[in-house]
């Protein structure tokens, strides 16, 4: 099955990983640019906000086709209980040339579940899996179970 790894990551945690799973899966992967500046403070703000809000950024051009793919799992941070504006952007732009989806998102607090389903009503599909991973988790390496098990749900 020929896999890609979409994501966007704001502190490096989501993608962290997104190139563990591209290492054990052995498949493509491409990096979410957000044309606006999401860094520091002021960032972290205006990102919850326009999550918050479903608010549609611009991003910069894709280079790999969804459509060359079996599998194209998507990868986000979970601001405000929504995916990142960049993601929104991705998917609303690539839907349509999205066969098969699976969802990891990191987070920090709570809210897990409610962005794998607004990803999912977005998408118009729900995912084959998903992984939703705590920061800590991530930080402190403690995340290699759950993510073998993702990688059996695919």
């Amino acid at each position: 099955m020929k896999t890609l790894i979409i994501y966007y990551s704001r502190t490096g945690t989501t993608k962290k990983v997104a190139e563990i799973l591209k290492q054990k899966l052995n498949c493509d992967i491409e990096e979410i640019i957000d044309i606006k500046d999401r860094k520091g403070p002021i960032g972290y703000i205006t990102g919850g906000r326009d999550a918050m809000k479903e608010i549609l950024t611009e991003i910069k051009p894709i280079e790999k086709n969804p459509v060359d793919y079996d599998l194209v799992i998507i990868g986000t941070p979970d601001w405000a209980s929504n995916m990142t504006p960049a993601v929104r952007t991705y998917i609303t732009n690539q839907k349509d040339k999205l066969k098969k989806v699976a969802f990891l998102v990191t987070y920090g607090g709570s809210g897990l579940e409610k962005t794998f389903k607004r990803m999912g009503d977005l998408v118009g599909t729900q995912p084959t899996a998903t992984l939703g991973l705590k920061t800590v988790e991530v930080t402190k390496d403690q995340a290699e179970e759950k993510i073998n098990q993702f990688i059996t749900q695919l």
